[in-house]
């Protein structure tokens, strides 16, 4: 059995955020093919998109013996679980679950694609990563997380809760 290690974003601006993330890691981790490692702590970011409340965001590690396909339809369930319901681009939700890296693979996929396309434009991804795992080189662009953060430059609209 492979035990793979794997990085997720997890965002709310519905409901109650923090108990929202809080039992979605609860979840996770109850599974028995997946085991939350490390988290990061909460920031609080300016919605991006239609007018909104403000997210609430973090990221954890995880390590799975799933593959990233089987991963990434755990987490659409957990989202699913927790109320999301996709009808709006960028629009609120009750949680959103990124899988943002596994391993070192590049997956590009209609389905999938690992390292997450965005990760490296968004402020409010890079800087609860780099918390957690500022050496992880992402694979695409052979930066590490805390390269990737710093030349993103000044992020603005993320902070610390």
């Amino acid at each position: 059995m492979v035990i793979r290690r794997t990085a997720i974003a997890l965002g709310s601006n519905l409901g109650e955020p923090r108990q929202i993330i809080e039992a979605a890691l609860a979840v996770l981790d109850a599974q028995p093919d997946i085991a939350v490692q490390r988290r990061s702590r909460y920031y609080q970011t300016a919605a991006v998109g239609p007018p909104q409340p403000d997210y609430l965001n973090a990221c954890a590690l995880l390590e799975t013996t799933l593959p990233a396909e089987s991963l990434l339809t755990r987490l659409l369930a957990v989202e699913q679980q927790f109320g999301r319901r996709r009808r709006q681009r960028w629009g609120p939700r009750t949680l959103d679950l990124d899988l943002l890296l596994f391993e070192d693979a590049v997956i590009d996929r209609p389905a999938l694609q690992v390292p997450h396309p965005r990760m490296g434009e968004r402020g409010f991804v890079l800087v609860p990563l780099a918390e957690i795992a500022p050496q992880w080189v992402e694979p695409v662009s052979g930066q590490t997380v805390e390269a990737l953060l710093m030349a993103l430059g000044a992020v603005e609209g993320v902070q610390l809760l």
